[in-house]
């Protein structure tokens, strides 16, 4: 005699939510949205000197040209990368990712 206080039949909760290992579970992980922003450069100036900008003002930014650039989810880094231009699309860019950040190395841009 089993001294399971469940029937041998079937587990309870059986046919509820599907569990961590379920693909269909994985599959509406995989669909969340997150915001992927590729980082350019930043700048630090009073508010004094922003609102004097105006149309055709330049802003320096903390990267050079040639740099590689953050890739960035949700505000987190995951990936470096170099800026490309999209070949089917010349007015557009695009970023060529040349590292991906570990865990311990991608904490928020300063």
């Amino acid at each position: 005699m089993s001294t399971s206080p469940f029937p041998d039949t079937e587990t309870p909760f059986a046919a509820a939510e599907p569990r961590v290992g379920d693909g269909r579970n994985l599959d509406s992980i995989l669909r969340i949205p997150v915001l992927v922003q590729v980082v350019l450069g930043s700048a630090t100036m009073p508010v004094a000197n922003l609102m004097k900008l105006g149309r055709g003002a330049v802003v320096p930014l903390d990267h050079r040209v040639g740099e590689p650039v953050d890739v960035m989810v949700n505000g987190r880094v995951v990936a470096r990368g170099e800026i490309v231009i999209v070949e089917e699309d010349s007015s557009r860019f695009g970023v060529s990712l040349t590292e991906v950040v570990g865990p311990a190395d991608s904490a928020p841009a300063a």
